[in-house]
């Protein structure tokens, strides 16, 4: 497994255990920064899609702040930047 691929799979682990989703979508995207400060030190660029019933009621600030406690060390040793989109499940807009 790429070094990437590990990466996406302890950060699924680690969001799964702590929230528990019903949807969690994980991009490396860590190729479109390279040269960046982060990149170089070998720490890589996410996106991720979040959708848990542990967030109802929470405002924006407090679902980051799950999800980066979820993280734990990983943001200081494997993640230079993370995109979230942490919605709860009655947020989905399903077409």
């Amino acid at each position: 497994m790429s070094e990437s691929g590990g990466r996406i799979e302890r950060i699924r682990a680690h969001l799964t255990e702590a929230l528990a989703p019903s949807e969690l979508l994980i991009e490396d995207e860590s190729h479109q920064h390279a040269g960046h400060a982060g990149a170089r030190d070998g720490h890589g660029h996410f996106r991720v899609r979040i959708i848990a019933a542990a967030f109802s009621g929470q405002p924006l600030l407090a679902r980051h702040r799950r999800v980066y406690a979820a993280l734990g060390d990983m943001m200081q040793t494997d993640i230079h930047a993370l995109a979230l989109d942490a919605r709860a499940p009655d947020e989905v807009h399903k077409d």
